[in-house]
């Protein structure tokens, strides 16, 4: 029964990893259309607002359905059943209380906060945003009781269907706004009323699978309040933030840069722009990190401390392979990124503007990707406050540099910002795996030797290309389209290809890949034709 259980859970949790995977290629990729439809302005004023409907999405996603789950499991392991009274009124009742205080607070400061940004035309946003948090006691206690009762699909379609909502609605928002000649402030507010539709979404489709499901049963217990509110309040929030790495950068961003630029020396229409340009890099940085990362996110669920204690070796195994295919992919990701990257600007953001800066900014792709599966693995392993304390030191750290270096180097300053507090992140996140798991031994396991001549004969490649694309002399964004996509994916291929050959992975964890016999058949050579023959 344990082991049906285990088996459910590790499928479960690699469900809600390809929605995971899913849900961030869509939240990445509508932002490109976005600030192609409204521009930088339109993009900035739509930054500002993100960072709070971002929050109510990983507390509606991860937080609290996390705790409630941990509540859930713990209740049944007391012999306890799910009673709509004993467990689902008081836990809807506490997070009613945590987030109608949150929409309280953001509804009335909503004025004060909007001037702490440096621009009070965000304040009717922002107030349209603390209405989100209303939903959030609804679908996180949906999610978190089926996630309890081992069921992972509906918090899966939901946050597939979520997505989908929000992202049909800003997109059409964005259009009639650009069509009408509406106040460009209005995707602010469009944004929230999206993230609404999205939440009401995914009640929905939670709802439906409950009236499927004898999700709930009769009980009664004490009601355990302390216990309940703890766990929430506790759990709920740590785990929030350990999915919050790139949201807190931005929340750094919307109350600093704007100010820092105009110390700078810019008015303040310059400044909302220059941002507006700053933010294009968000999309790249989070498609490359779901890159760098999904595929080790992937084998997550196989690390446990249980696990760890009753088979270390396939355990460290899952782990070390994990971190490799993390730091091969990411390192590939963000080189390829670095050489192509005034091209991918031109034709995702329609001009080259801020491209040195956004440059800089890449190498976060790296540092983030590292961060997140590092901090994966020790949440895995229990280690959740830590990991959560390290997200706080790197948001502290960003705003702290994006106060010292923006007025004096503009957006290129607070680009430096980031890769300095995302490498500290990554470091301290490095450094407890290492104290945690002491016979990883994960830098030893790198092939250095295959690693840099795989990124060189990309590097070569990708500006070969680069030099006989240039003759062409294509100026439509269809075409450097066509180039972009047209070199990105065979210089990934190259790379990859110069990986396998050069032995850089072991053949067990090129059958974790999909098409493994192929990559095996390449990882041999020309041993396998001559054992054929």
């Amino acid at each position: 029964m344990a082991s049906n259980e285990s088996n459910k859970l590790v499928r479960g949790a690699l469900l809600l990893t390809l929605a995971g995977f899913v849900s961030k290629l869509l939240s990445a990729g509508y932002r490109i259309p976005l600030q192609n439809l409204t521009g930088d302005l339109g993009f900035y004023i739509y930054q500002q607002i993100y960072p709070f409907l971002g929050m109510v999405l990983v507390l509606s996603l991860y937080g609290f359905p996390s705790a409630i789950s941990k509540i859930a499991v713990d209740l049944k392991s007391e012999g306890r059943q799910l009673s709509f009274t004993r467990f689902f009124v008081p836990v809807f009742t506490i997070l009613l209380t945590i987030n109608g205080a949150i929409f309280l607070f953001l509804l009335s400061t909503a004025g004060e906060i909007a001037n702490w940004m440096g621009n009070p035309k965000l304040q009717q946003a922002l107030q349209f945003a603390a209405f989100a948090f209303l939903l959030i006691p609804f679908s996180s206690l949906l999610r978190g009781a089926f996630q309890g009762s081992y069921q992972m699909k509906p918090t899966a379609l939901s946050q597939i269907g979520e997505q989908f909502i929000r992202v049909f609605i800003i997109i059409l928002a964005a259009v009639l706004i650009v069509i009408n000649g509406r106040d460009i402030y209005e995707i602010g507010q469009a944004a929230a009323i999206a993230s609404i539709a999205g939440g009401i979404m995914a009640i929905i489709v939670l709802g439906m699978f409950l009236f499927k499901q004898r999700l709930i049963q009769p009980d009664l217990f004490t009601i355990p309040w302390g216990y309940y509110l703890k766990t929430l309040l506790i759990f709920g929030i740590i785990a929030a933030l350990n999915h919050m790495v790139l949201i807190v950068i931005q929340f750094a961003d919307a109350f600093t840069l704007v100010p820092g630029l105009k110390d700078f020396g810019i008015s303040q229409i310059e400044a909302m722009e220059l941002k507006g340009v700053f933010d294009r890099g968000q999309p790249l940085i989070q498609l490359g990190t779901v890159i760098g990362s999904s595929f080790a996110l992937a084998l997550i669920p196989s690390i446990s401390k249980q696990k760890l204690q009753s088979n270390p070796q396939q355990s460290y195994h899952y782990i070390r392979s994990g971190l490799i295919f993390s730091f091969y992919l990411a390192v590939g990701a963000t080189v390829g990124l670095l050489v192509i990257f005034p091209e991918v600007n031109t034709v995702l953001f329609e001009n080259d503007l801020g491209t040195t800066s956004l440059r800089i900014l890449s190498i976060a792709v790296f540092l983030c990707s590292l961060a997140i599966t590092a901090s994966s693995i020790l949440q895995g392993l229990g280690y959740i406050k830590r990991t959560a304390a390290f997200i706080l030191i790197a948001f502290f750290i960003k705003w702290t540099l994006n106060q010292l270096f923006v007025p004096l180097w503009s957006i290129t300053g607070s680009a430096i910002a980031t890769v300095i507090s995302l490498l500290v992140l990554c470091g301290l996140v490095i450094i407890e795996l290492r104290k945690k798991l002491p016979d990883l031994n994960f830098w030893q396991t790198i092939n250095w030797h295959a690693l840099l001549i795989a990124s060189c004969v990309m590097v070569v490649y990708l500006y070969l290309i680069h030099y006989v694309f240039v003759f062409f002399d294509i100026n439509s964004r269809l075409g450097l389209l066509a180039y972009v996509i047209g070199v990105a994916v065979t210089g990934a291929v190259v790379y990859m290809v110069l990986l396998v050959k050069k032995r850089a992975f072991s053949e067990e964890e090129l059958m974790m890949l999909p098409f493994s016999s192929f990559f095996i058949w390449l990882h041999r050579g020309r041993n396998s034709l001559e054992s054929k023959n």
